[in-house]
């Protein structure tokens, strides 16, 4: 089934749809303990808040640098985990990792990264990767800016 979708200036809306979307943030926070406690705080009605609570959503303004990096490990033990210790030191969140037969001593990893929280560069980051024990390469295949 083919759903419908309309992005609208909420200017033009009705105020209750923007209170819907604080309702919902006051539960997921932890701020309020009930649907009752949250629809009171904003000022709609229960019924309200039911009726549009799945059909209402702001868009995410967590959008930031994502890369994918391409490396070139040698096959032993504890390699892997020291890159992924190596990312984990510049805040980058692991998106997706695969991982390669290796072949000739050498296993192939595609690693998906992304960078929003990351605390240096891009380059610092590969340079650092690059000076992990048991990192042949690493080359940067594709980046993406918010």
């Amino acid at each position: 089934m083919e759903q419908e979708y309309l992005i609208v200036n909420k200017k033009i809306l009705p105020d209750y749809f923007s209170k819907v979307l604080k309702a919902r943030n006051l539960l997921e926070t932890a701020q309020c303990r009930s649907v009752s406690e949250a629809v009171k705080q904003v000022g709609i009605s229960r019924s309200t808040y039911y009726k549009y609570k799945d059909y209402i959503f702001a868009p995410s303004d967590k959008t930031g640098l994502k890369m994918t990096l391409a490396l070139s490990l040698s096959n032993r033990k504890g390699v892997l985990s020291d890159v992924l210790n190596t990312v984990n030191q510049h805040h980058c969140n692991i998106i997706t990792i695969h991982q390669d037969i290796p072949i000739h001593q050498s296993a192939y990893v595609t690693l998906t990264l992304d960078g929003l929280e990351m605390t240096t560069t891009v380059e610092e980051l590969i340079g650092d990767l690059t000076d992990v024990e048991g990192v042949n390469s690493v080359n940067l295949v594709t980046m993406q800016k918010a």
